[in-house]
């Protein structure tokens, strides 16, 4: 009798212990996404290593104005949404003529009508552009502004290869900006 006792207190416990039910986050609206330079290099099935991986949220446009309203111009933007976006560099770059030694950095910008400032920075891990601090600044990069003849719903970025390494192209609703990273 007391073995049934057992049997049968250890799978009241383990039906019980099974049926938790937990809280989960929904689903984020400006989901995140990452971008390697090679482009799909951690999908390859050989002994390809990247050289750029970008980690970024992708916000949409739903029908809004987005730089000089939403991004209010000559102010600094995440470059996306929630989480500020990360920049790794496998190895040392240079951009804006700067050496950048290989490592993370947040990646920033300070949209104008005609031109964009790049900023890399220090400040990793950081929740928007809300702490941001200039005194942590790599590098700062004028990049002119390209308008875009459709406009992109969402946040969207690629690399485009270059001679001496790959432009970083940033497009969302009526404009495109490319940051030149030389790494050969």
């Amino acid at each position: 009798m007391k073995r049934f006792s057992l049997i049968a207190m250890l799978a009241l416990y383990a039906t019980f212990s099974q049926a938790q039910e937990y809280k989960l986050p929904a689903v984020d609206p400006s989901p995140a996404d990452i971008l390697y330079y090679p482009l799909n290099v951690a999908k390859a099935k050989d002994d390809s290593s990247p050289v750029v991986k970008v980690v970024y949220s992708r916000p949409t446009r739903k029908g809004r104005d987005i730089f000089g309203v939403l991004e209010q111009y000559g102010k600094v933007w995440r470059l996306g949404a929630n989480e500020a976006t990360e920049i790794k560099f496998f190895k040392n770059v240079v951009i804006g003529g700067k050496k950048i030694k290989k490592g993370t950095y947040s990646l920033f910008a300070i949209p104008e009508k005609d031109k964009w400032t790049m900023i890399l920075n220090k400040q990793t891990d950081r929740w928007g552009a809300y702490t941001y601090n200039e005194a942590q600044d790599v590098v700062r990069v004028d990049v002119p502004v390209k308008k875009m003849e459709k406009p992109v719903e969402t946040l969207s970025m690629t690399f485009s290869p270059q001679p001496e390494g790959a432009n970083l192209i940033i497009a969302w609703d009526k404009v495109a900006v490319e940051l030149p990273v030389i790494f050969k």
